[in-house]
């Protein structure tokens, strides 16, 4: 399985370091910004980094030739037709919620805002509408408590992120494709920013 992948901060190094371990090839990662940690990351353990040239869209030319997959870990980036098509699987990304519930940024804090008892991750396919593509796999956890958004995300959707991550990359080398599930659109809300 040959990666390519477009991410920042802290869960983006987080998901270099899982695939690296998980035997998956990381043929380029891509960045919004060359001094993000993630690119430092990838520098020093030899991996290719592009800078983005639009900091919200990454284009067919910033994606690694033969790539397999395209990962997003903490993506503001919109990832253009062109470079989905780039990839023989397309591409999949990890949101911090039970999709189509919170879509968009702050999810995880519009979870503890609305009083949600179970929080959890989806992994879905990259599509033109933000965090709207189909499901690939998801998983559930429970909210404590009088927790904090980022309490959450340390404690529970952090690494349930990297796990279902591991799931899908798993589920892509036997079967050559990715788990589809569609989202139902009865369900779906949008997070807008909390700032």
């Amino acid at each position: 399985m040959r990666i390519t992948l477009v991410g920042s901060r802290h869960f983006g190094v987080t998901t270099l370091n899982m695939l690296r371990e998980h035997g998956v090839s990381i043929l380029r990662v891509v960045v919004a910004d060359g001094a993000d940690r993630l690119a430092a990351t990838a520098n020093a353990a030899g991996i290719d980094v592009v800078v983005q040239a639009n900091p919200k869209l990454v284009v067919a030319s910033e994606i690694a030739p033969d790539t397999d997959l395209i990962i997003t870990a903490h993506s503001h980036a919109r990832i253009g037709k062109d470079a989905l098509a780039a990839a023989k699987l397309g591409g999949i990304g990890y949101h911090p919620s039970l999709l189509p519930r919170h879509r968009g940024k702050a999810a995880v804090e519009w979870t503890i805002k609305e009083g949600d008892p179970i929080a959890g991750g989806t992994i879905y396919h990259l599509a033109d509408r933000m965090d709207a593509g189909a499901i690939a796999a998801q998983d559930w956890c429970f909210v404590k408590k009088g927790e904090t958004a980022r309490e959450l995300w340390e404690r529970a959707l952090a690494p349930l992120g990297l796990k279902l991550l591991a799931d899908v990359i798993d589920y892509a080398r036997v079967h050559k494709a990715l788990p589809n599930k569609v989202q139902d659109e009865q369900f779906a809300t949008l997070a807008p920013s909390l700032s």
